[in-house]
């Protein structure tokens, strides 16, 4: 299942939003034939495990226009580019380690006319520039994404939502939570998406 998945809790789609959002089958299929960014049993549940998965973030906060992001650990460009093209008026900044995940996502962004996007080969430490928000992808655990982020976080707020972070992460969490117990709140995808492989899946925002 593809577009229509997405369609089937995200029904406002622009006609360019929806193109976009077909064409990336085809353009992760060519290059993770070159450079494994998904897994290879994965690349056939693209649209279900990665492109709703990312847009989970979406059912958290509905970003306004002008909104900064980061996105931490993108990998091949997962959550922000599902992300970018939900939301055209904002800015996403992808930061990796690994460039050639990189080159993945900027030739992502670059074939389907994304604009918003930016790519940069770096840790998270050597990144001073400051954001609305900080997502990230099950990148590293809370406590490190915490520390390593919160100097990346605009204290000049404008959204439904106070500036801060928003992960996804699955499985058994309340363990890495516990110290950020009473500022995190988790979100249940199974709440939002029907689909079994959102059962044990989460959303946690944390102000910071």
């Amino acid at each position: 299942m593809g577009i229509e998945l997405i369609n089937k809790y995200f029904d406002n789609l622009t006609e360019r939003q929806i193109s976009q959002y077909e064409a990336l089958y085809e353009l992760y299929l060519d290059w993770n034939s070159k450079i494994n960014v998904i897994s290879r049993k994965d690349i056939d549940n693209l649209y279900e495990r990665h492109v709703l998965h990312s847009l989970a973030i979406a059912k958290v906060l509905r970003f306004k226009d002008g909104t900064s992001i980061i996105d931490v650990g993108t990998g091949g460009g997962f959550p922000a580019i599902p992300l970018a093209i939900m939301f055209p008026e904002c800015k996403f900044t992808l930061i990796d380690s690994t460039n050639k995940k990189l080159r993945v996502a900027d030739a992502v962004a670059q074939s389907i006319g994304l604009n918003n996007t930016e790519t940069h080969h770096a840790r998270i430490e050597d990144i001073k520039t400051r954001h609305d928000f900080v997502v990230s992808r099950a990148a590293m655990d809370m406590q490190t994404l915490v520390r390593l982020t919160r100097k990346n976080v605009s204290s000049k707020h404008m959204n439904a939502l106070p500036n801060g972070l928003i992960c996804l992460k699955g499985g058994e969490i309340d363990a890495e939570i516990a110290p950020f117990k009473n500022r995190t709140t988790v979100y249940d995808l199974k709440d939002w998406f029907a689909e079994e492989f959102f059962e044990t899946k989460k959303a946690i925002y944390m102000p910071l």
